[in-house]
């Protein structure tokens, strides 16, 4: 995952973006998630994360720690517990698991709009929603599938890996194919960029 990561944070990244960073794009998951479980038998596992690249700033940990405050204070009200961890590629995640799949879009977004605010919108990865096929799909029932939000690029992508370095790209098409139109999805395939899981099974994250 490092080196899809370094692609991703550096100078080609920069070169690559089309856009400012909008965690309003993220709102689009609140529609596109219903569809995956209605009209491809994908169904959310419950887990979310973003991910973004820590700098050495006062400011920055500041930020940073603001908006662990606020997620924790609103544990009770929305149920989403949100975990901070840090891999051991320095790049930082804010996991979020809740059973209510609207809480983690709102959960994402926070992190990422409050980042942006703070003027450090240049740091931010990747936000990353989870899901599963169930009995209904046409995949093999348990195949992981994600929608991976570019904040370089602006864009949606698929990602459904079977393993530590392969991925199901028929299913990832199928995904595209179905919710192209319902959220941004983007169309140079270059840009589909692979987080890999540490171990199958995983998530990327983990």
């Amino acid at each position: 995952m490092f080196d899809t990561l370094k692609q991703l944070l550096g100078v080609g990244a920069e070169s690559a973006a089309t856009r400012e960073a909008d965690p309003e794009d993220l709102f689009g998951m609140s529609t596109a998630y219903l569809t995956m479980e209605a009209d491809l038998g994908f169904a959310p596992t419950g887990d979310a994360a973003l991910c973004f690249s820590s700098v050495d700033s006062t400011d920055f940990n500041d930020v940073v720690a603001d908006v662990e405050a606020i997620l924790d204070a609103g544990e009770t009200d929305t149920g989403a517990v949100a975990q901070f961890r840090e891999d051991e590629y320095g790049y930082q995640w804010v996991v979020v698991e809740a059973q209510d799949f609207e809480d983690l879009v709102t959960t994402v977004h926070f992190a990422s709009d409050t980042l942006i605010e703070g003027q450090f919108g240049s740091r931010l990865l990747a936000a990353v929603f989870a899901f599963e096929a169930t009995d209904r799909a046409s995949a093999d029932t348990g195949q992981s599938a994600y929608w991976v939000y570019s904040f370089r690029r602006g864009s949606f992508y698929p990602f459904a890996p079977v393993s530590t370095s392969e991925r199901a790209s028929s299913v990832e098409f199928t995904l595209e194919s179905v919710l192209d139109g319902e959220l941004s999805v983007e169309d140079d395939q270059e840009y589909w960029y692979a987080l890999w899981p540490d171990s199958p099974g995983n998530h990327p994250w983990e």
